[in-house]
């Protein structure tokens, strides 16, 4: 237990710790992690970006997050942004790049522990935030097996209401698994319904639906990204704000951060990359 606090601290000031430009441009993969030619025609479409760094909505490992999975699933494509990474597919990062959050079937073996064992992450690894160039992320654990909760009145809420309270970055960032609103097959999740707004965040990225879905209410972006290989999932009734909607084929997003606008834009692996929705927010 001490060796692994040593090490976090390193990794902390070696791995996390680094400083940011003034602008960045991250990806945004979701429900990706079934290794196979549609994962990889992701991968490859998101690499051709060259992304500072990439973040992901769940999912990570499927069928059931086993350790003898991940690395096929997840190392196979982004080993090269992990730090550190000690799989089989090559060198690894220097400086790690790749932030993930939980999805329900990186739980479902030994309470996610191929998981935590497969990446080093910032706080408890479940949830985190960490800051790169003029964005602030917020990485949270959306799923019932988290042992912090994931209702409003959580210890996991009242951690988010609390750094989001004292950020100081001109954009805030949620991530994570369960749709606050979707039209997709799952639908709606009201538990991560939280007020995200009134607590200083700019959007919320989550996925679970196996779709791509644009979302504003009251004027407040949520984004349904999960169309990242895991296989696509048909709509149902849209739900109200819902602005765009697209399931015809795999893809992700990339977002363009600048300290005066984030630009949010959804590709399809079609023709090695197509443009499907754009949507930017401006100070």
């Amino acid at each position: 237990m001490v060796h692994r606090l040593l090490l976090l601290l390193a990794l902390w000031c070696s791995g996390f710790a680094e400083v940011t430009p003034d602008t960045v441009v991250f990806a945004v993969i979701g429900d990706y992690g079934r290794a196979g030619a549609d994962a990889a025609a992701v991968a490859t479409m998101v690499k051709s970006w060259e992304p500072d760094f990439i973040i992901t909505t769940g999912d990570n490992n499927y069928p059931v997050g086993a350790a003898s999975t991940i690395d096929e699933n997840i190392g196979q494509y982004y080993h090269d942004y992990i730090f550190p990474y000690n799989g089989s597919y090559g060198n690894g990062a220097t400086v790690n790049r790749f932030f993930p959050t939980l999805g329900n079937h990186d739980w479902q073996t030994d309470a996610a522990q191929p998981y935590l064992d497969y990446f080093m992450l910032p706080g408890n690894e479940r949830y985190y935030d960490f800051v790169r160039g003029p964005v602030h992320f917020f990485a949270l654990s959306a799923d019932f097996s988290e042992p912090d909760g994931i209702s409003e009145t959580s210890v996991q809420a009242e951690w988010l209401r609390e750094q989001l309270a004292a950020s100081a970055a001109p954009w805030q960032i949620v991530y994570m698994h369960l749709p606050p609103y979707s039209s997709g097959h799952h639908g709606s999740h009201i538990v991560v319904r939280w007020p995200f707004e009134v607590w200083g965040a700019d959007a919320v990225i989550s996925g679970h639906d196996h779709v791509y879905e644009r979302i504003i209410r009251d004027g407040f972006p949520y984004f349904v990204n999960g169309a990242g290989g895991g296989g696509l999932y048909r709509f149902r009734t849209p739900v109200e704000g819902s602005a765009a909607r697209y399931n015809r084929n795999y893809g992700a997003m990339r977002v363009d951060a600048t300290e005066t606008s984030l630009t949010f834009a959804f590709y399809s692996i079609n023709d090695g990359g197509t443009l499907i929705d754009h949507f930017v927010l401006s100070r």
